[in-house]
C-alpha cells in the first residue's frame, strides 16, 4: 500500500545572499540549483544575470529566488535596476515590485 507523502518529503528550499560572490543563491536540500548575480553600491542593486540548473527548471525556483532577492532589496530600501531579462519579466508579472525599480528603467519594466 502506498503511503501518503507528508511534509517531511518536501525538499528544503533556501535562498541566501552570498555577497562574497555578488549573487543570491537558491539551494534544494543543500544543493546549489540556481543564482542571481548582482552588482551593488550604497542604496542600489543591479541584477545582471539569473540562472537555474537545467535539471531543476520548470519548478518555480527562479521565481522563488527573485522574489526573495526583491523582498530583501525592499527591506534594505535598495533601488533596483533589473538588467537581467528574467528579473525584469518577473517584475512585469508582479507589479507590486515596480516601486523598487529606478526611474530610468521603470517604464521599460512596467511596459
Amino acid at each position: 500500500m502506498d503511503e501518503p507523502l507528508g511534509p517531511e518529503s518536501r525538499p528544503e528550499i533556501l535562498v541566501k545572499d552570498a555577497p562574497d560572490r555578488s549573487r543570491f543563491e537558491i539551494t534544494v536540500d543543500g544543493k546549489l540549483t540556481g543564482f542571481s548575480e548582482y552588482r551593488s553600491r550604497p542604496g542600489h542593486i543591479v541584477f545582471t544575470h539569473t540562472e537555474v540548473d537545467e535539471a531543476y527548471q520548470g519548478q518555480g525556483l527562479a521565481g522563488k529566488l527573485i522574489r526573495a532577492a526583491l523582498d530583501r532589496a525592499r527591506r534594505m530600501r535598495l533601488v533596483v535596476t533589473p538588467l537581467c531579462p528574467y528579473v525584469a519579466a518577473f517584475i512585469r508579472r508582479h507589479p507590486d515590485y515596480l516601486d523598487l525599480v529606478d526611474e530610468a528603467h521603470r517604464d521599460r519594466v512596467g511596459g
